[in-house]
């Protein structure tokens, strides 16, 4: 089984979005797609064949003071609103609802990351737990510790997949990958470091202390599963899609600029991949 993975970035996951619409420009479809953060997101969007979706989301939508900013922290907890983006937008009568039907028809597994609050360890979440008008699995894995409040789902709570399994290589192959397509938001060759501020993570999250430890290990998770790729790439059963550079965007930037770089880079890299998968 073909599969591809998306580790997400925050607002650098416009990268992914570039690259899932030049795959279905191009026709490209896989069996197995693994989504973490905002790259659950996209292939949510991928998997219901709407181009562009993810690009507006990016682009458009996220310069609005409801997506994010100071007045969401003060009014909820959250900087980002998850419940803007996942339920308002995208619900059945929003401004871009995602189409529920045409997902739902994909023969694709899905699989969106997310981080159980309790124990720190990964929760993946499937097909089966995206119904019509309830985006709580995509709310779920794009739960930024500090950013956002947890997402409550059930009797759990969660925070944002990449703080437990930042790039799920293991799992794609656990459930029967082959071969796997990774998309990384940040240069493949260079290494994540340590976070700053990781000493004061307990404090910070004194009420999630497993979050915590896990925040404070993500960089040498991420750097392992890279590793991994590239042993794999190697054998022939990975290819690596990575930015040259960021183009300037991180977690949290808005600058309609950078960001339509970044999202054309992914374009024209997922154009070069093309002929070899």
């Amino acid at each position: 089984m073909k599969g591809v993975i998306d580790a997400g970035g925050g607002m650098r996951a416009i990268y992914g979005a570039g690259v899932f619409d030049r795959f279905l420009d191009e026709g490209i479809g896989f069996g197995y797609c693994i989504g973490v953060s905002a790259g659950s997101a996209n292939i949510a969007s991928f998997l219901a064949g709407q181009r562009g979706r993810n690009y507006r989301f990016f682009m458009e939508y996220s310069g609005r003071k409801q997506y994010m900013g100071l007045s969401n922290f003060v009014r909820t907890g959250s900087y980002i609103d998850l419940d803007y983006i996942y339920a308002t937008l995208t619900n059945t009568g929003g401004e871009d609802p995602i189409d529920f039907e045409a997902f739902r028809r994909s023969a694709s597994v899905f699989v969106a990351v997310a981080t159980d609050a309790a124990t720190g360890r990964a929760r993946y979440f499937t097909n089966g737990d995206m119904v019509s008008n309830d985006c709580g699995v995509l709310k779920t894995s794009c739960a930024i510790p500090f950013v956002c409040r947890p997402v409550e789902r059930g009797e759990r709570r969660y925070f944002d997949g990449g703080v437990a399994d930042p790039v799920p290589v293991g799992k794609a192959l656990a459930d029967g990958c082959g071969s796997v397509v990774a998309i990384l938001s940040r240069p493949a060759g260079e290494e994540k470091q340590a976070e700053r501020g990781a000493a004061f993570y307990r404090l910070l999250l004194k009420k999630y202390p497993a979050v915590a430890g896990a925040l404070r290990e993500r960089h040498l998770k991420y750097n392992e599963s890279v590793r991994q790729l590239k042993a794999l790439e190697k054998q022939g059963k990975a290819h690596i899609l990575s930015p040259d550079d960021c183009c300037g965007v991180g977690t949290l930037t808005r600058d309609r600029q950078a960001l339509g770089r970044l999202y054309e880079k992914g374009y024209a890299d997922a154009g070069r991949l093309i002929p070899l998968i």
